[in-house]
């Protein structure tokens, strides 16, 4: 396709949305919980086509060489499609933000100001792989009033495709305009400047996946983004750690699906436990498949022979698979200092029964989410009680950590005066 056409096509579909947004703010909540649970039940009819597009996206992945914790994240089982479904309920559940009265300022002359939420209007969510985000966008725009244009990944394209063919025939059996749900089925890059660069049509731009989408994302879009970081996510046992809360939670934030951005990537041990404690861990992450890469103190512990050294590469490294960076350090600063250095901003986690210790990682650490003597993997919408999320924000204006609804609003100020004049 040429890029008159291209940009045409994408173009196209985007003032589609943008026409599909005005109708949607006028939504009231009950039309739209009553849209997300057809949508849902929409979801649930055409399971068997989802499952065998699915199903097609992976043997392609296989046949294209992808490597197994990416497959993961591709595929659509039972229970993950049960989730998706849930998810929907869920935010049909909660209570809608738009509308809401934020503050209210009555000024001495009368004049009545409010500041009130409103959709943004027009939503690009970017993303790679996850066929779970094209349903979790879908419900959390529809709920805020805003109209979405998907733009997933080539491997997840049929699943896609197939998941938001159900979901607009749930708008449709609501009388809800099927513009207000896009999918860019174009794969080619130049699709995603398009559609990063359609000022005064897309009114924010969420890229979901790793570095190299975010920052290509960030370096062209001409419209505003939320920057969704990338998970390289720490966890510190300290020396007043309890070790076998420690064990449970490092495979825990390891191993549970080790594909995530919420899962751990490095280990950092303080070295007052670690002769005692760093043995036994390491024995069970290596029966969990897990690749250990440990900084020299490391190696002296398990013997050098017996694991990979860490560089500064491993440390940087979002690794979204069975592989693990372990450093000794000699205090929680050595911690905190590492962190710092190499944080993406998204989730730490410190395990310790010393409370003073706590609090200090728990203030000084900057990161979305930080958490103590618990799994980072808990840093998700749904564990969060927000129904579903559209991304882990780790930038700090307008939205941080899990985004729900309230992240997917913008508001504005409503005035109403009986004459008043400025003197």
């Amino acid at each position: 396709m040429s890029h008159t056409a291209l940009k045409e096509s994408v173009l196209e579909k985007v003032q589609a949305a943008k026409q599909a947004a005005r109708y949607l703010g006028t939504l009231r909540e009950a039309e739209k919980n009553a849209a997300l649970l057809a949508m849902a039940d929409s979801l649930r009819t055409d399971r068997d086509f989802i499952f065998q597009a699915n199903e097609e996206d992976v043997k392609e992945a296989r046949k294209s060489g992808i490597p197994e914790p990416r497959i993961d994240r591709l595929v659509i089982t039972e229970k993950r499609l049960n989730e998706m479904i849930e998810g929907l309920h869920q935010v049909a559940g909660l209570e809608d933000p738009v509308r809401e009265v934020i503050e209210t300022i009555q000024r001495s002359d009368g004049l009545m100001i409010e500041k009130v939420r409103v959709p943004f209007g027009v939503i690009a969510m970017i993303y790679e792989s996850r066929p779970n985000v094209t349903v979790d966008a879908a419900g959390l725009a529809l709920k805020t009033g805003n109209a979405v244009v998907l733009r997933g990944g080539k491997e997840a394209l049929r699943s896609n495709m197939a998941l938001v063919d159900a979901l607009r025939k749930g708008l449709a059996n609501r009388h809800i305009p099927v513009g207000a749900l896009q999918l860019i089925d174009r794969t080619e890059r130049e699709s995603v400047d398009i559609l990063i660069r359609a000022k005064g049509l897309v009114d924010l731009a969420i890229p979901r996946g790793g570095a190299g989408l975010i920052g290509r994302v960030l370096e062209n879009a001409l419209v505003p983004v939320i920057e969704t970081g990338v998970g390289n996510c720490h966890l510190y046992v300290d020396r007043a750690a309890d070790p076998d809360m420690a064990t449970a939670i490092v495979l825990n934030a390891k191993t549970q699906r080790p594909s995530v951005c919420n899962a751990i990537e490095t280990l950092l041990v303080h070295e007052k436990i670690a002769n005692e404690w760093l043995p036994a861990a390491i024995d069970a992450l290596r029966e969990h498949g897990v690749q250990i890469r440990g900084c020299r103190k490391t190696q002296a512990i398990i013997g050098e022979g017996n694991l990979t050294p860490a560089t500064d590469e491993d440390y940087a490294a979002e690794f979204l698979d069975l592989v693990l960076a372990v450093k000794i350090v000699s205090s929680i600063d050595e911690a905190i200092t590492h962190i710092e250095k190499f944080g993406t901003r998204h989730s730490e986690a410190i395990i310790t029964e010393d409370r003073e210790a706590a609090e200090k990682f728990l203030t000084q650490v900057d990161a979305a989410a930080v958490y103590h003597n618990a799994s980072t993997r808990f840093t998700d919408g749904f564990q969060f009680g927000f129904g579903a999320e559209i991304g882990i924000s780790t930038q700090k204006l307008h939205a941080r950590g899990p985004m729900g609804l309230r992240e997917l609003t913008s508001y504005k100020y409503r005035i109403r005066g009986s004459g008043q004049i400025r003197t």
